[in-house]
Order: structure tokens, then C-alpha cells, then sequence
């Protein structure tokens, strides 16, 4: 992906002069943004990829729409379980070994799944998967507050959910081609080939963060004595301005459950989305699977340039409230789009971009608002209990369309309840939150 490091000025009472804060700035964005943005491409992928295994692996299996849709949920069980111990293990024994570990693991539980040849041994599969991916999302977001600034993390954040979009953006044509160009290939339905050559890749990776990833600013070769002090004052800086230090702290922060039911929203609407969108467009009368995987690239194209530009504005005006409820609004009415239409393939795919636009800006948006008040264990804790309330969405969703289509025979009566879950979250964001969180984080430049 290419991208030339965010420039940004700091806010008026950082003492850090400002060619130095960009300098730095830039090695440290380099050293580590690129790669975890991959990682997370690569991890989003194999969370998703059954979307377009569901094509043919539905059919091989005997799958309904709902046990398919259920295979979808149980993933974020076990991500739910095993999400806050992950990243409390990863508080303690650093990022750099807990994010190996779990690079490592999950991609050879999802390769592993070119092996289910049962309804049952799908559901296993799943779980394994999410519960040993568990950590890594709040782990990384975690990593960031350890290595950037609070006026910079609108952008990173925003940067680093690209990898949303930016999975979208390749992997629907690379899925596609893979279950076009392969099936048949060594005896193997191009489903599993899909599994297999989608699932090492995070191996590979995993070793590649053991060598590239630094726990701490003091443990960077790569940045000079000077270098390190500085930067690391003005991380000190935002780490005292947190209010809650403490997980026991964050645990009786109302904050912390009120953004955990605004990230439950957005989570069930882009699981909508990243589950779904292969079936919607094959359902409005698309049939090959490398077309389908072109076409649903498109919101994600779109997506991925909008919510960097939409977070660095975040960052460059200090404002967050109306840049998050305004986004997660859009994904309500891209969502109601799709389902007014669903039957019309140009329709459908302006819903869906609307709806991918507003749904994907709006959660790299979201992170900055738990940043605000966690520092410390609660940061670890805390990001991590937020994220795993917030997966839940990612149980009901993907069930409750495929139900929804299993006893009406369309997807329209879902779109419409993931449309009003985008609504509650609106409402929320905009009027929900306590009076601090609406206070820009910066001075505006």
C-alpha cells in the first residue's frame, strides 16, 4: 500500500519543536504502520475468506444459510473469551512475542480448515480461529498509545483500519481467483486451496514482527539517545492525561460500556458487510466468482481513501464527535440502500459503498474516544474489553441475515435492522457520551 507518512502539526503546548516531532515521527511510522497494517490485511482476511468459501463449500457441505451464518458467529466466541486475557498477557510480556503468537497460531488454525468436511468440524474450526486471534486488534491499538502521540492517533488508527478496505480492495478479486483458477487442482475444491494459500501467509509474518516490532521507545536501535528522549516525553505526556489507569478503574468507567455498545453496532454493520457482500451481489445477478470478487472491491476502494482523509481531518481539527456520528450515520443509509434495492446490482453496490464508507471510517474513528481516558493496564484491559463487547455484533449479524434469509428467502429484512443498530449508534455518539469526550483533543491547526 503506498502512503507517505501523515504530516501534522503539534498542539500549541507541546515543547518539541516541530521539524524534529516530524522527523521522528516519520521512522517510527515506517518502522511499524506498514507492517501491522499487512498484518491486519492478512488477519481480516482469513476472519473473513469463508464469505467467498461459503460459494462453494455451502454446497459441498450440505450447509444451510443459517448453519453457515452461525459458522460466521463462532468465530468471535471465542474471540469474545479469550480477548481480555490476551491482552493482558500482551501488557506484560510485550507485543512484539504475544503478536508473534498469535500471528502464528491463527494462520495454521485457518489453513487448517481446507480439512472440515463437517458442519460440526466448521464450527470448530471457526472458534479455534477466534480464539487464537483474539489480542491482536486491541493489542495493536494498545501498541500505538506505547508509540505515538494522542494528537497523532486519529490518523494511525484510521491508517491502521485500512486494512479493512484495503483487504476488500484485494481480497475479494484474490478469493475469487483462487476459487476460480484452483478448484479441481491436486483433488482439491478451490475452497480449500482458498484455506491453505490465505492462511500460511500469517506465519511468515508472525516472524517477521519477532524481528521488526520494539516493546518500548528505549528498546529502538534505530533511534538515536536524543531521539528516544524526546519522543518518549511526549508519550509520558499523553499517559498522565489519561484518567484511568487501573483495569479495576476502567471496569466502573459508565464510558467504558457505553462505547462498548457503540462499538457493538458498528462491529455487527461491518460484519454485515464483509460476511455478506459476496452472497448480495451474487444474489442481484452476478455469478462468477472472480466478477464478484472485482465488484464488491469497489465500496472497499472507496472506503480505504475516505476514511484516511476523513482521520487526518479528525486529527487536524481536533474535532471527533460529528466526524464519527456523521460516518456511522452514512452506514445506516447505505445500508437502507441496499436493502430497498437488492435485487438491482448498480443500486446495491452505491448502498453498499455508502454503507462500507461510513461503517469503516466511523471504527478507525471509534478508537481514539477509549484513548482519551485509559492509560496503563486499563488501556490493555480496557481497549481489549471494548473490542470484545463490540465482536458480539460480529455473533449476531452474520447469523441473524442468514436466518433472516433462510425463512424469507432475502437478505432485506437484515440490511434494515443493521441500517437501525448504525441509527442507535448515531444517537448515542452524538448525545450519549459524557460532556469530556466532546471536547477537541487538540488545537486546531
Amino acid at each position: 500500500m503506498s502512503y507517505t507518512a501523515p504530516v501534522g502539526g503539534m498542539p500549541a503546548s507541546a515543547s518539541l519543536p516541530a521539524t524534529t516531532a516530524e522527523s521522528i515521527y516519520s521512522k517510527v511510522f515506517w518502522r511499524f504502520i506498514p507492517l501491522l497494517v499487512i498484518c491486519w490485511v492478512i488477519a481480516y482476511l482469513d476472519r473473513v475468506n469463508i464469505s467467498f468459501a461459503k460459494l462453494q463449500m455451502q454446497s459441498e457441505l450440505g450447509l444451510s444459510d443459517a448453519a453457515y451464518g452461525l459458522g460466521a458467529s463462532i468465530f468471535f466466541i471465542g474471540y469474545f473469551l479469550f480477548e481480555v486475557p490476551s491482552n493482558m498477557i500482551l501488557h506484560r510480556v510485550g507485543a512484539r512475542v504475544w503478536i508473534m503468537r498469535i500471528m502464528v497460531t491463527w494462520g495454521l488454525a485457518s489453513a487448517s480448515a481446507m480439512f472440515v468436511t463437517t458442519e460440526f468440524g466448521f464450527y470448530v474450526t471457526r472458534f479455534l480461529v477466534g480464539a487464537l486471534e483474539a489480542g491482536f486488534v486491541p493489542g495493536a491499538l494498545y501498541f500505538f498509545t506505547k508509540w505515538f502521540p494522542a494528537d497523532r492517533r486519529a490518523r494511525i488508527n484510521t491508517i491502521f483500519m485500512s486494512g479493512i478496505a484495503f483487504c476488500g480492495i484485494i481480497g475479494g478479486p484474490i478469493s475469487g481467483g483462487i476459487m476460480k483458477f484452483t478448484d479441481g487442482s491436486l483433488g482439491l475444491s478451490g475452497w480449500q486451496w482458498l484455506f491453505l494459500l490465505e492462511g500460511l501467509p500469517a506465519v511468515v509474518l508472525g516472524l517477521i514482527v519477532w524481528k521488526y516490532l520494539d516493546d518500548e521507545v528505549h528498546d529502538a536501535k534505530w533511534l538515536t539517545e536524543a531521539e528516544k528522549t524526546t519522543w518518549k516525553a511526549q508519550i509520558d505526556r499523553d499517559a498522565k492525561a489519561a484518567e484511568t489507569h487501573n483495569f479495576g478503574a476502567a471496569l466502573r468507567e459508565p464510558a467504558t460500556y457505553v462505547l462498548s455498545v457503540v462499538y457493538l453496532c458498528l462491529a455487527g454493520a461491518i460484519y454485515g458487510l464483509v460476511f455478506w457482500i459476496p452472497q448480495l451481489i451474487k444474489t442481484a445477478g452476478t455469478q462468477d466468482p472472480f466478477v464478484i470478487g472485482m465488484i464488491s472491491s469497489i465500496p472497499y476502494i472507496v472506503a480505504g481513501v475516505s476514511m484516511i482523509l476523513l482521520g487526518k481531518n479528525s486529527d487536524r481539527t481536533g474535532e471527533r464527535r460529528w466526524h464519527l456520528a456523521l460516518t456511522t450515520l452514512a452506514g445506516g443509509i447505505g445500508y437502507f440502500i441496499s436493502g430497498l434495492y437488492s435485487d438491482n446490482t448498480v443500486a446495491l453496490l452505491i448502498g453498499l459503498t455508502i454503507a462500507a464508507t461510513g461503517i469503516i471510517s466511523a471504527i478507525g474513528l471509534f478508537w481514539v474516544f477509549p484513548q482519551r481516558f485509559l492509560g496503563g493496564m486499563a488501556a490493555a484491559g480496557g481497549i481489549a474489553l471494548i473490542n470484545s463487547i463490540g465482536q458480539l455484533g460480529g455473533v449476531i449479524t452474520p447469523y441473524m441475515v442468514g436466518k433472516i434469509k433462510d425463512v424469507t428467502g432475502q437478505t432485506t429484512w437484515g440490511l434494515y435492522a443493521i441500517a437501525t443498530a448504525c441509527v442507535v449508534a448515531t444517537v448515542i455518539i452524538a448525545w450519549g457520551l459524557p460532556k469530556r469526550f466532546y471536547q477537541r483533543s487538540v488545537t486546531p491547526q
